[in-house]
């Protein structure tokens, strides 16, 4: 599949069948983590990975990450970030994000289903997973096998903007 497709393909994923997820397959969505870049490779991205029944509740407590068999908790690790010099700009969503992505991008590749979460409560996850202080929890990826029907790749078509509103050529 080329990447467009794939990317077409990738939908957010809010069922999930009870069934593992493979450790192969685990494998290949961390080192997907893993390779992705970060800014000046300072790779302050720390993971937790979560699929034994007890870390599940424990994320329910403070996000809802619809009975997906395995999350990752996307963190940033504060004193590993970039900091751009001219305005400080910290780059420690920026990274966190892209790790995310290639991990969401390759569960998919893998026939696996992902939601990307956002809307969770930092502190709790913090106090469940014994998160320290410079360490931010960013995100949540929830991934499964999906239950029911997945979103057409022709949705882009019509939930998206067209380019033309989005792109602008050598200048705003």
């Amino acid at each position: 599949m080329d990447f467009l497709q794939l990317a077409k393909e990738r939908y957010s994923v809010r069922e999930y069948e009870s069934k593992k997820v493979e450790e192969e397959k685990l494998l290949k969505i961390l080192e997907a983590g893993r390779v992705a870049p970060t800014a000046t490779n300072s790779q302050p991205q720390r993971l937790i990975v979560v699929q034994k029944e007890e870390g599940l509740n424990k994320i329910k407590k403070g996000a809802k990450i619809y009975d997906a068999p395995l999350a990752i908790i996307v963190c940033s690790d504060h004193g590993h970030t970039w900091k751009r010099p001219f305005d400080g700009m910290n780059t420690a969503h920026i990274d966190a994000s892209i790790v995310t992505d290639h991990m969401m991008l390759q569960a998919t590749q893998l026939g696996l289903g992902t939601v990307w979460i956002c809307y969770f409560e930092p502190e709790v996850i913090k106090e469940e997973f014994n998160i320290p202080e410079n360490i931010e929890p960013v995100n949540i990826l929830a991934i499964g096998y999906a239950a029911g029907e997945a979103a057409s790749p022709d949705r882009h078509n019509t939930d998206r903007k067209p380019l033309e509103e989005t792109v602008y050529y050598e200048s705003f």
